[in-house]
């Protein structure tokens, strides 16, 4: 590793303290998606601190845009999401959660932190003329949840015209089930397509004792499940990625009565559109299976977030900046799962790529993302801020070139 390399280590070390501190405030105070009003205020007055950027605020909420134009070149994005989870915390650490209910379960109080540490690192840089081109540093509101319209904040951000000039995007998310100094990468698809379904049968109900009067729904139903669950073993590709998955059935208040209708609702994930459309077909076939047995169906459709989409080229400069800081470190390649990430609505429209950052600490009751004990390793922080500012700096310097 080169002295400049080191450099970077090294400048990125001595924010840990900072860094530590800006992650813990965010974790003791978190607030759910669409009200992070006081976290947009925090990160605002840190941003203004630096006297440096260019702020927009109120971005799809309470989002921020924080630009820093160094000269004539490349405009490289860098986003971190902001929102808690609705979970009742149980680390009992001394900056747990003090809001019942709302948890950092999802690391975006390590994102922010992580964010703000590479701000300050770009505020030197271009103060001492280090840096080519233009920055936007984007804190982004609601990536976990909808509003009443089912949107997340990615898509208000796109509205927004803020990011309309990012040429490139680059994000993180901290990795649990990694070690802290290992990565995780994925070229491509890297998380999943999510959409969700509300399916209603409805039939004609009457006396448990008098089946033969109705057309029981309860009946109809087993046969769209048995439908439903062999759509994946027998209609998808198997070389392919998808599935669909229910996770709730209603029908019917008293043991002898037979109900009018039932409600399934559930979700379907997926990697590529054509199966992600494929699949949605597949479902509404099933669903036919009331009108052949004498009943009736609703079915209706949530699309949600698009899949992840790594850009390979930009995917490859993230793992060339972490070999470059880090020769030994340890990069494990594949798909980060079937979880959502609203981020894929920014990488429909602008090529971009999210790397997962190792946080283990070693303890099986840390490692799962959105439970009550999720906890990460905060020395895996520093890690992320280098990571993200000579990323930024290698794209900038390959666009330009």
């Amino acid at each position: 590793m080169n002295l400049e390399n080191e450099e970077l280590v090294q400048r990125s070390k001595e924010l840990k303290n900072s860094l530590i501190a800006w992650r813990r405030h965010f974790h003791k105070y978190p607030e759910l998606s669409f009200r992070e009003r006081r976290t947009s205020d925090f990160i605002l007055n840190i941003l203004n601190s630096l006297g440096v950027f260019e702020i927009e605020r109120n971005i799809g909420g309470y989002g921020i845009v924080a630009t820093i134009r160094a000269s004539k070149g490349p405009v490289i994005g860098i986003r971190a999401d902001m929102d808690a989870l609705p979970i009742q915390e149980e680390t009992e650490e001394d900056y747990q959660s003090v809001h019942p209910y709302v948890m950092h379960a999802c690391g975006h109080d390590a994102h922010m932190a992580i964010l703000l540490g590479v701000a300050h690192l770009i505020a030197e840089d271009a103060k001492a003329g280090r840096l080519k081109g233009t920055i936007k540093l984007i804190f982004q509101p609601a990536e976990e949840n909808g509003d009443e319209t089912g949107l997340t904040g990615a898509p208000y951000l796109l509205q927004s015209g803020a990011i309309d000039d990012v040429e490139q995007i680059i994000a993180l998310h901290v990795c649990p089930w990694r070690k802290t100094g290992e990565l995780q990468i994925n070229r491509g698809p890297s998380m999943a397509n999510i959409d969700n379904f509300s399916l209603t049968i409805k039939g004609e109900g009457g006396h448990g004792g008098y089946p033969q009067q109705t057309k029981d729904p309860v009946w109809i139903t087993s046969f769209i499940l048995q439908g439903i669950y062999s759509l994946i073993s027998r209609k998808v590709n198997p070389m392919e990625v998808g599935t669909i998955s229910i996770g709730h059935i209603h029908g019917g208040s008293a043991f002898n009565v037979i109900p009018e209708e039932v409600k399934i609702s559930g979700t379907i994930r997926s990697y590529r559109p054509h199966i992600r459309k494929q699949l949605i077909n597949e479902l509404r076939g099933v669903a036919e299976i009331a009108n052949t047995l004498g009943g009736e169906y609703d079915l209706e459709i949530e699309y949600g977030e698009p899949a992840l989409f790594n850009d390979h080229w930009i995917t490859n400069v993230l793992v060339d900046s972490a070999y470059k800081l880090y020769p030994k470190m340890n990069i494990h390649e594949g798909p980060f799962g079937m979880g959502g990430e609203d981020l894929g609505h920014i990488t429909e429209k602008i090529p971009g790529a999210m790397f997962f950052l190792g946080c283990g600490k070693n303890s099986k009751n840390d490692a799962v993302l959105h439970t009550p004990t999720f906890n990460l390793d905060e020395e895996a922080l520093p890690i992320g801020v280098s990571l993200l500012m000579e990323c930024a700096h290698q794209l900038m310097q390959r666009k330009e070139n």
